[in-house]
């Protein structure tokens, strides 16, 4: 297949939606699939309000189809919500070409964290964007719930995996982190008011809280909690030396409809703790984490669990088995669907 994926999130950010993508255009590459990715750095940009990192595509719908058309694409799909894809969305809408969506994050409940805007304004949007496609991906059944509770229910699953070449158990602990005194307790991922990491951080069970990862609430939270260590972003191996290190991974986050890092963590042999909301409890079991609304009652639960059970866990998820859900989910168009 020609497979066109628009995205307004993509490199040089560092998230969920970006390393989800990539990882599925490599497998799909691999399996023989072409595909073209139009993103922000094709275009003027301009910083996006509150979050910089993001670029805001500046181009007009006629650019789009433009490449979209050279292109002869046998499948559409538009993953994100932003100014890029409501672009793409007006052309395929005016050339009557079906398309594919995907709600990759808790966006109405990001935009209201950030903005103070009420969650419910921003599913008006959610659901203008969302309801001419053919299908909207989503990774978990709470997350499908939430879509089908706002009026969206032509669904379909995309689940997430992860690198197991890199992540995996046995691996030797990141020297910053060997010497702690441990219970060492570990979150990665953006440091932003969304991710609620404070919540970690003012957590009482005793040992080490260690944050791997960047964003514009380090500054202050690094002065705020200086018992904390933040380590900065790390990737790849490094990353993984760092998930090798920790007693327990600690998910704070209220607002992420999956969570890679928790299954990246997994494949490490490290337990999870989190709240009791979309993310943790489509993915945290009794046998490989806790989840709590007292997060440090969570932390001292899934401190007890086994390590070994981790990490068998976090070897089902695979990024083959996600570019798999994801080609099935597709709308084929032309050729292919004269195929199908």
């Amino acid at each position: 297949m020609r497979i066109a994926i628009v995205t307004d999130a993509w490199e040089p950010q560092v998230n969920g939606v970006v390393r989800t993508l990539q990882s599925v255009r490599a497998v799909l590459e691999k399996y023989g699939h072409t595909v073209m990715v139009i993103s922000p750095d094709l275009f003027r940009s301009l910083p996006c309000p509150t979050y910089p990192e993001i670029r805001l595509a500046l181009t007009r719908t006629r650019n789009v189809g433009a490449m979209l058309e050279e292109f002869r694409p046998t499948a559409i799909h538009l993953a994100t919500e932003g100014p890029l894809c409501v672009a793409a969305r007006r052309w395929c809408l005016r050339t009557g070409q079906p398309f594919t969506t995907a709600y990759h994050t808790q966006f109405p409940d990001y935009v209201s964290a950030r903005s103070g805007v009420p969650a419910e304004w921003i599913w008006r949007y959610i659901r203008w964007f969302h309801s001419p496609s053919y299908a909207i991906l989503a990774a978990t059944p709470s997350i499908r719930q939430s879509l089908a509770d706002h009026g969206l229910t032509h669904l379909k699953h995309w689940g997430r995996g992860v690198d197991l070449a890199n992540f995996r158990p046995g691996l030797t602990p990141h020297p910053a982190m060997a010497a702690m005194e441990g219970p060492i307790q570990l979150y990665v991922g953006r440091v932003a008011v969304e991710k609620n990491l404070e919540a970690f951080l003012k957590t009482t069970h005793p040992g080490m809280k260690v944050v791997v990862g960047d964003g514009p609430a380090r500054a202050s939270l690094e002065a705020k909690y200086p018992d904390a260590k933040f380590l900065g972003p790390m990737f790849g191996e490094e990353l993984a030396s760092a998930y090798a290190a920790a007693d327990v991974f600690v998910f704070p986050s209220r607002t992420d409809t999956f969570g890679l890092v928790m299954i990246e963590a997994l494949a490490c042999g490290v337990p999870v703790a989190g709240y009791p909301v979309t993310g943790p409890i489509d993915i945290v079991t009794p046998e490989v984490g806790a989840i709590d609304d007292d997060l440090t009652k969570a932390i001292a639960q899934a401190l007890t669990r086994d390590r070994a059970a981790c990490a068998r866990y976090g070897a089902g998820f695979t990024w083959e088995a996600s570019a798999a859900q994801f080609l099935h989910a597709l709308c084929p168009i032309g050729e292919e669907a004269e195929a199908a």
